[in-house]
């Protein structure tokens, strides 16, 4: 059975423009999929442990070699449980507000946290990283206030979609559909509806996307 995980990265709740439309995605996807098992996490109820030094040489210790503290050794079974969880999906949802010109700083850590060696990628000296999660697919839900597609720079930099993108390929996901809001304070309530429903039109119709193993 196909199992979809949903990851909510805005503290806003039903308040994020980006939870909004990925909700849209996620109705559609129930309804199409039925039988499909549906997992959401919200970043900032799961308790992510810090990513400090314990963090860090538990993450390179690999698959748990042998010369960690036993503090260490605990928090590379958290590291661990994390992995499992997010890997045991075929299809992922993320609804992920521009913050600052990037990603909402729990997701970065929940990114620090995955991306473990032998786990989520492998190194070889002549090809450089590979990712190993494969035979997935991703739909990621961008919002701004502010920034848009053709503004002067003054106006912000796209940094959460290109970082993004870029770590979900570098994990090994290729098949990544892209799904953008994006307000502009200065237009009108009605305009800003209309984008906020073609957003919801566009999601609705990546849920039904060929290629579900649902």
């Amino acid at each position: 059975m196909t199992k979809l995980l949903y990851v909510r990265t805005s503290p806003r709740g039903e308040a994020s423009k980006s939870i909004q439309i990925a909700d849209a995605y996620l109705a559609t996807y129930r309804e199409a999929y039925p039988d499909a098992e549906i997992e959401t996490v919200d970043l900032w109820d799961l308790g992510l442990p810090e990513f400090d030094g314990d963090s860090a040489a538990s993450k390179m210790s690999f698959f748990g070699e042998a010369g960690m503290t036993e503090k260490q050794k605990a928090i590379y079974a958290e590291l661990v449980r994390l992995f499992e969880q997010f890997n045991s999906a075929d299809d992922y949802l993320f609804a992920i507000p521009m913050w600052n010109f990037g990603v909402p700083y729990k997701l970065k850590q929940y990114i620090d946290l995955l991306s473990m060696p032998g786990t989520l990628f492998g190194f070889d000296p002549a090809e450089g990283y590979i990712g190993l999660l494969k035979g997935k697919r991703a739909t990621a839900v961008f919002s701004a206030a502010i920034y848009h597609d053709g503004a002067p720079k003054a106006f912000g930099t796209d940094h959460v979609s290109t970082f993004f993108t870029d770590w979900l390929n570098f994990a090994g996901i290729s098949d990544v559909e892209t799904i953008w809001y994006q307000k502009y304070k200065m237009v009108s309530a009605a305009e800003a509806d209309i984008r906020l429903a073609a957003a919801q039109s566009q999601a609705r119709a990546a849920a039904r996307r060929p290629g579900a193993r649902a």
